[in-house]
Parts: structure tokens; C-alpha cells; sequence
């Protein structure tokens, strides 16, 4: 799973089982988060796309079972922003893309600052960074604002949309999101990534194979 994001998975059984917790091996993921997003295609703030923009679907979205050639695209509808915001994030992905730091509030012009406590909003905007194997955390505020999870497309210049915020968290091309955005964002940022949740849930099935129903 493509996420920096510390998880605590309480595991129990009787005593009398001897059951041990599920140990998870961390994957040396040869590929980056810009590999998750490449295959989607450029909008624009406020704007939306059903069609994939690439045929070719990368080793490790098979592998993941995020994407496969049946599945149609859905829910990649990009959120309306205000053209200061849209400026900010320029600023922010050029100062990754340049320099490789995380752009600051205090950083921008005056034109740009618009809360008085510039000190408490020093990490309000960042981008979602393509070149490194994992994003940051994906938590539910996204359904609140996009300003924390940036698109890392300079060109596009916009949050994350639900689809490529879902495949942060490892779901699928195929798994449709019922009801709003927001209650979309909201399920996808309370989520168990359904890839980790699937090895926990096999390695737990496969000790449970061996115990009687009377157990």
C-alpha cells in the first residue's frame, strides 16, 4: 500500500488455541506514487473524465488488483477551487518539484495569506509527492478540503480526486462509491486499505481452517 500511515490491528483468540498474530512483511516496492496516478487522465479543476487516458496498465496496479482491462472508470471528478488556492498550489508543487520541501504558509506573498495565525496553518497546503513510494497520511479531512492532499501535476494544478484518493488506500478501479463526494472521501479516509486488510484476513482464515466449529 502506497501510504506512510501507522496502523494498530488487535488480533484475539481463546488461550487454548495456538493461534500467533499475522506477520506482515513489508513489500521493497520498486515503484512510486506517480506509478498509481499515471493512467488516469488530466483535468482541471471543477472538471471530469469516465475514460482512462492509458491502455497500459503498470505491474503493480495488476499485481494489486487496483486495475484491470474490464474495469470502467469512475468518480475521477475533480473539485471546484478558488483561483488563490489554485495559485497556492502551484507554489507548493514547485517547491517540491524544486527543491524538495514542503511549502510553508508563512512562505507565500501577502496576496496569498488570508488567516492571521500564519503560524498555525505552516503545513495547511502539500502535495501529494509522485516521486516517493509512499503518500503521507490519507485521513478523512480530505472530505472537508483537498488543500493536504495536492495533485502533483503542476498542470493541473488541484486536489485529489476520490478515485485517485481511493487508490492511495489500495481500492480497486471496481469498487463503486455510493452516496456523495464527501461521504466518499470520508469512507476512503476511515478505511482499513483493503490490501493490507486482505493479507491480514488470509493469514488469520488460514489458521482458522484447522478449528472445529465446537472450538
Amino acid at each position: 500500500v502506497m501510504q506512510h500511515r501507522k496502523r494498530l490491528i488487535l488480533v484475539g483468540w481463546k488461550k487454548s488455541h495456538k493461534h500467533t498474530f499475522p506477520i506482515l512483511v513489508p513489500n521493497d516496492i520498486k515503484f512510486s506514487v506517480g506509478d498509481i496516478l499515471f493512467d488516469l487522465p488530466k483535468i482541471q479543476a471543477g472538471e471530469s473524465a469516465n475514460a482512462y487516458a492509458n491502455d497500459d496498465i503498470n505491474s503493480y496496479l495488476t499485481t494489486s488488483n487496483i486495475r484491470t482491462k474490464r474495469d470502467i472508470l469512475t468518480w475521477h471528478v475533480a473539485r471546484n477551487h478558488l483561483s488563490r488556492d489554485r495559485e497556492i498550489y502551484k507554489k507548493a508543487i514547485d517547491k517540491w518539484d524544486n527543491e524538495h520541501q514542503r511549502l510553508k504558509y508563512s512562505d507565500l506573498p501577502p496576496e496569498l495569506i488570508t488567516h492571521k495565525n500564519k503560524s498555525g496553518f505552516l503545513d495547511r497546503f502539500k502535495v501529494v509527492a509522485a516521486d516517493l513510494p509512499t503518500s503521507h497520511t490519507m485521513m478523512a479531512h480530505i472530505c472537508k478540503d483537498g488543500h493536504y492532499y495536492i495533485h502533483p501535476d503542476k498542470h493541473q494544478a488541484r486536489s485529489l480526486t476520490v478515485r485517485e484518493a481511493a487508490r492511495v488506500q489500495s481500492f480497486p478501479d471496481n469498487y463503486f462509491f455510493e452516496g456523495s463526494r464527501t461521504a466518499a472521501f470520508m469512507q476512503i479516509g476511515n478505511a482499513v486499505p483493503p490490501l493490507m486488510a486482505k493479507v491480514i484476513a488470509q493469514s488469520i482464515a488460514d489458521q482458522l481452517s484447522g478449528d472445529t466449529i465446537n472450538e
